[in-house]
C-alpha cells in the first residue's frame, strides 16, 4: 500500500454502557494533500470517528496513525493540542468580542508580533478576505464568517484539518458554492483534509475521496464516481444520487451474460456477474435515473406518478405495468402530465447487482 498521511487501522470507539460500538471497525488511508470527505446519515458515528481523529475521543481498538506517528490506540492517546491537528466546526466559535485579524492569530500568539501579521495577513488572502483584519464578525456574512474560521484554523500550519459540517448552518444555495471554494483554499494551501458532512452535493464539490458510513461501519472508502457507479453494498447504492432496485435474472445466452429485467433483456454488457453467483440468477439490479431513457418508440410503457422539476430535466418516478417503479432523468422540453403513458428503455453499459431482497417485488421506492 502507497504511504498514508493518515491511517485509520480496524478502528473501534466504544461508548461506555452503550451495547454497539459509535465507530466499527473502521479502516481507510487518506493521502497527503487530498480531501476526504465522510458521509452518512445522523448517528452513523462520522463525526465520533473525526473526533478520535482529532483526539478528542479515546480509541478502544485499533489505531490511528498521522505522518507515521501512532497518536491513537488502545495504549496510547496523545492529547488533541500534541497532534497539529486544525479543527473547523458547524458553529464557527468566532471570538465575537475581537476584530477579524486577532481571531485569526489565536493560535499564533506565540510568534513575534511582524511574524504573526504577516501570517494572518497570508492567510486572509487565502480565503479571499485580504483587508478585513479590523472587521468585526458580526459584520460578516456567514459564508465570510466560515471562511475566517478556517483562516483560523489554518494560520498555525496544521499537519491535517477536520471539518465537521462547515456549512450545516448556511443556506443550501450558498452551501455547494462555499463547498467548492473551500476546496480551492484547502488545495491552495496544499493541506491535508478530513470533512464530515451529511450533504451529498457538499460531498461530491469537495472530497477527492469519499466515505460512506452506516452504523458504526465504513461501507466504502473511494472516489465520487466509482460510490455512483459501482457502490460496493446496496446501502451505498441506495444512500448516494436517484436510483432503484429492480428484480432480475441472469442467463446466459451463448457466450455473454443476459440480465432479464422489468425492462426487458440487457446485453452487451460489459462488466457483469455470472448467474452461478445467485441462487437461480435470481438477484437485484441496481437501475439509475440516467439508465433510463425516454423513448415513445420502445416497447416498454410506463405511467408517471411523480415528477419533480430540475431545470434542465425532470425527475420522473414511472410505473411499470408489472408494478415496479423506476426513475428516469427527462430533459425539461418533454414535458408530460402525471398519468401519462411513455415509452422507456434501459441503456446500462455495467450492471450492479446485489442479493435479491425478499419482498422486493411489491415493492415501491
Amino acid at each position: 500500500m502507497e504511504h498514508m498521511f493518515v491511517e485509520v487501522s480496524q478502528l473501534r470507539v466504544q461508548y461506555p454502557g452503550r451495547a454497539q460500538p459509535a465507530v466499527d471497525d473502521v479502516s481507510f488511508g487518506l493521502r497527503a494533500g487530498d480531501i476526504g470527505v465522510l458521509i452518512g446519515p445522523s448517528g452513523c458515528g462520522k463525526t465520533t470517528l473525526l473526533r478520535a481523529v482529532a483526539g478528542l475521543e479515546r480509541v478502544t481498538a485499533g489505531e490511528i496513525r498521522i505522518s507515521g506517528q501512532v497518536v491513537g490506540s488502545s495504549r496510547l492517546h496523545v492529547p488533541a493540542e500534541a497532534r497539529r491537528v486544525g479543527m473547523v466546526f458547524q458553529d464557527y466559535a468566532l471570538f465575537p468580542h475581537i476584530d477579524v485579524g486577532r481571531n485569526v492569530g489565536f493560535g499564533i500568539h506565540g510568534l513575534p508580533r511582524a511574524e504573526r501579521a504577516a501570517r494572518v495577513a497570508e492567510v486572509l488572502e487565502l480565503v479571499g478576505l485580504s483587508g478585513s483584519q479590523r472587521r468585526f464578525p458580526h459584520e460578516l456574512s456567514g459564508g465570510q464568517q466560515q471562511r475566517v474560521a478556517l483562516a483560523r484554523a489554518l494560520a498555525p500550519k496544521p499537519q491535517l484539518l477536520l471539518l465537521d459540517e462547515p456549512f450545516s448552518n448556511l443556506d443550501v444555495d450558498l452551501r455547494e458554492r462555499l463547498a467548492h471554494e473551500i476546496r480551492a483554499i484547502l488545495k491552495a494551501a496544499q493541506a491535508t483534509a478530513l470533512f464530515v458532512t451529511h450533504d451529498q452535493l457538499e460531498a461530491f464539490a469537495t472530497g477527492d475521496v469519499i466515505g460512506v458510513m452506516h452504523e458504526g461501519r465504513l461501507h466504502q472508502w473511494d472516489d465520487a464516481y466509482t460510490l455512483y457507479h459501482r457502490p460496493a453494498t446496496r446501502f451505498v447504492a441506495d444512500f448516494i444520487g436517484h436510483g432503484v432496485f429492480a428484480p432480475a435474472t441472469l442467463r446466459t445466452a451463448g457466450d455473454q451474460v443476459v440480465v432479464d429485467t422489468p425492462l426487458g433483456e440487457l446485453t452487451d454488457v460489459t462488466e457483469c456477474p455470472l448467474p452461478s453467483a445467485f441462487a437461480s440468477g435470481r438477484c437485484d439490479v441496481l437501475l439509475r435515473a440516467d439508465d433510463i431513457v425516454h423513448d415513445d418508440d420502445a416497447p416498454v410503457k410506463a405511467q408517471i406518478v411523480r415528477k419533480a422539476f430540475r431545470g434542465s430535466e425532470f425527475l420522473y418516478t414511472l410505473r411499470l405495468k408489472s408494478g415496479e417503479t423506476v426513475l428516469a432523468h427527462v430533459p425539461s422540453h418533454h414535458d408530460h402530465k402525471i398519468g401519462e403513458w411513455i415509452g422507456i428503455r434501459a441503456e446500462v453499459d455495467h450492471v450492479v447487482t446485489f442479493e435479491r431482497e425478499p419482498g422486493l417485488e411489491n415493492r415501491s421506492p
